[in-house]
């Protein structure tokens, strides 16, 4: 795989190629595989939600080739990522798939001198790369070794256009030596792998000190937004940039970046002096590595980004540990909020179920970093066992970890939990780092004191949706009946879908499926009075239970429009009567298998016009035929043609061999690939005649 996407790398001319693999059994991709750009700045994308708008996530979702080949057009389609990155490069994303079988994505960058389109022959060749990635995928799985992402993704370095014998190299170095000034070259995590004696020089520092580190952590007075956003700029559009730093007390550098897919070549040259605030004060020796200002910048700007997005506990949860762990190098995290007067556990990563069952609803009363600063407001950070133990004696090392942060949520001044980060290692915290674990933490309090409000009001609401709709189906003999109801993915999770199953008497029966314009309370309420109407009107022929439910509507003035179907059923005869009011038409299975879409006359939508017409139609309907209802949230997606959509609802139908009406109704929701992205409510009723 590594070879494959490395050799397309280099004859494609991307600066940069990133391989996500499905995980099993989640709705999630890991980066499993990244060449041309520093894991650093790959990070907060490490894990991609299915559900959520990315470019990978939808290439995957819909299997389809994403194209932003703009900066204007990824701030239009991709607002949230083109805030976190706006640099100028050309983006592609491909489903990698064989057949059915969907194994992850592939993204690649082009630097930003990309034409805005994507060329068909550049289209054919992602497409040929993602089929030889799926066929070493499915290879591996059925080998018994399917290949997974590991905690970090393997970084493999691009091709060099050129290698050099020992003289060659040597000859090059002399040849930099000669050159006024100084230069450096930075490998693609912006590690310093050449640095001439000129350069070292200007920027006041040793070239021992300096090969391997960074510039921004080697050099603290270059720890600005400034450069290392200078740095990403140059890494991700290919295109060469410059910016101006003070080395303190007074001597001003020009820097400028000349990119390539193996690195950034960088000359430093003495500049005239600019008016910027001062630095802080340059260090001997050079401090250790650890995250800089500009680092923490990137990092609390994409989580806070990325929390906007959530909504209920579960999923910032989730966007947390995605981000966090890896963003500044923990192990693992858990987060507890206070319930009942103790501390529950809400979410783990890195920890093991059965440990958090044992640390779970712990009481306020306890005396533990968790409850402890909680309650005081104040963090802990303790860098190795010794000093967690001589702050809490009775302390066990249980977790296998080797250092902590311990941080409270507290928003509006009112503590909502706590959150503990811990290190296989043991980990110096500096100044800078706790400050950015504070602030860190005090994002995460907030958004989980909105999605707690959230996860309340959902639960409500979703209460009053069971309510509104039919708690059991009655039993009518000579028919089998099997409904499904499915919540849009996002809202309040209520909406204006209703379905109806009536038992008149032993012989006939009326079923009824109905969408009121909307997703909120005011449509549930509707919801529930159209289907009161009907219910009431049930026995009356087809187009006057439409009729009179219409003018009910009409009276009411809601301001809100309803699509219904209503059908009687005659078991006695065979036959079924119907009429629409500009419902999607419903789906009669023959006993032979043949499936066919009603050619209903439709009326009117409900609530428009009171003289409104709803004419019916009567079809047969023999022992094994099956009439399927449904509302347009199973069958639209955007974009999508409605017709064709039931067409292919209606296949599904054809071909399904399920023994029941149950399993039926499962396949058939399964069929239309539902998930948490769904922007519409689903209602189906399935009716078979025995």
């Amino acid at each position: 795989m590594e070879s494959l996407a490395l050799d397309f790398a280099g004859e494609s001319g991307t600066s940069a190629i990133a391989v996500y693999l499905l995980v099993p059994d989640e709705p999630v991709l890991e980066l499993a595989l990244l060449s041309g750009v520093s894991w650093r700045i790959a990070v907060p994308w490490a894990r991609v939600a299915l559900d959520k708008s990315t470019p990978v996530a939808d290439a995957v979702r819909e299997r389809r080739l994403v194209w932003i080949g703009t900066e204007e057009e990824r701030a239009r389609c991709y607002p949230k990522m083109a805030l976190v990155l706006p640099h100028a490069f050309a983006l592609a994303a491909a489903p990698i798939t064989t057949g059915p079988v969907v194994w992850g994505g592939l993204v690649l960058h082009w630097p930003a001198s990309h034409p805005p389109a994507l060329s068909p022959q550049e289209r054919d060749a992602v497409r040929n790369v993602c089929d030889g990635l799926g066929l070493i995928l499915r290879q591996a799985a059925e080998s018994g070794h399917r290949l997974r992402a590991g905690t970090e993704p393997r970084t493999p370095a691009p091709r060099p256009v050129r290698t050099a014998a020992d003289a060659e190299a040597q000859a090059a170095v002399g040849f930099a030596e000669r050159l006024p000034d100084g230069c450096c070259a930075l490998d693609v995590d912006g590690r310093i792998t050449f640095i001439t004696t000129a350069a070292a020089d200007l920027l006041g520092v040793g070239v021992p000190e300096l090969l391997g580190a960074r510039p921004w952590e080697a050099l603290p007075w270059l720890d600005t937004p400034a450069a290392e956003d200078r740095y990403r700029s140059a890494a991700l559009s290919r295109e060469p940039t410059s910016f101006t730093a003070r080395r303190p007390p007074d001597h001003w550098l020009s820097f400028h970046l000349y990119p390539d897919a193996t690195g950034i070549s960088v000359r430093v040259v003495p500049a005239e002096p600019a008016h910027t605030a001062d630095p802080p004060r340059l260090v001997h020796p050079a401090p250790p590595a650890e995250p800089g200002r500009a680092t923490a910048l990137y990092a609390l700007t994409h989580l806070a980004v990325a929390l906007t997005e959530a909504v209920g506990v579960s999923d910032v949860v989730d966007r947390v540990a995605d981000q966090v762990l890896v963003a500044f190098g923990a192990r693992a995290l858990a987060l507890m909020t206070v319930q009942d007067g103790r501390l529950r556990i809400i979410g783990h990563r890195g920890y093991s179920a059965e440990l958090m069952e044992r640390f779970d609803a712990i009481p306020l009363t306890s005396d533990t970093p968790a409850v402890r600063v909680l309650t005081t407001g104040i963090p802990s950070f303790f860098a190795d066992f010794a000093e967690l133990k001589r702050a809490y004696p009775p302390a066990v090392l249980q977790d296998g970890m080797a250092s902590w942060a311990f941080l409270p949520l507290i928003t509006t001044g009112r503590p909502v939990g706590s959150m503990v980060l811990a290190y296989d290692r043991p980990h110096p915290f500096a100044a800078q780092e706790r400050s950015v674990l504070t602030a860190l933490a005090g994002l995460i309090a907030q958004a989980l004191g909105r999605a707690h409000l959230y996860d309340a009001e959902h639960h409500l609401a979703r209460n009053l949706q069971a309510g509104l709709l039919p708690h059991a189906l009655p039993r009518v003999p000579g028919l089998e009946v099997a409904a499904r109801y499915l919540p849009a993915g996002h809202g309040t999770g209520i909406g204006g879908d209703f379905y109806d199953f009536i038992r008149l008497d032993d012989t006939t029966a009326a079923a009824a499926i109905g969408d009121v314009q909307g997703h909120n309370v005011q449509a549930a309420t509707l919801m529930g009075q159209v289907r009161t109407a009907v219910h009431a009107t049930a026995g009356a022929p087809p187009g006057e239970v439409l009729a009179r439910t219409n003018r009910l509507l009409t009276d009411l003035d809601p301001g809100l429009f309803t699509s219904c179907a209503y059908i009687a059923l005659d078991t006695d005869r065979h036959r079924a009567c119907m009429a629409t009011a500009g419902h999607p038409p419903p789906l009669l299975r023959h006993p032979d298998g043949r499936t066919e879409v009603l050619p209903l006359t439709p009326g009117l939508l409900l609530g428009i016009d009171p003289a409104a017409n709803y004419p019916a139609t009567e079809i047969s309907l023999p022992p094994g035929a099956v009439l399927a209802l449904y509302t347009d949230g199973l069958v639209e997606a955007p974009g999508g043609d409605l017709g064709d959509a039931i067409h292919r609802l209606a296949d599904a139908l054809s071909r399904d061999g399920a023994a029941s009406m149950e399993d039926l109704a499962d396949h058939l929701i399964a069929h239309t690939g539902p998930s948490a992205a769904q922007i519409d409510d689903i209602a189906l009723l399935l009716v078979r005649a025995l």
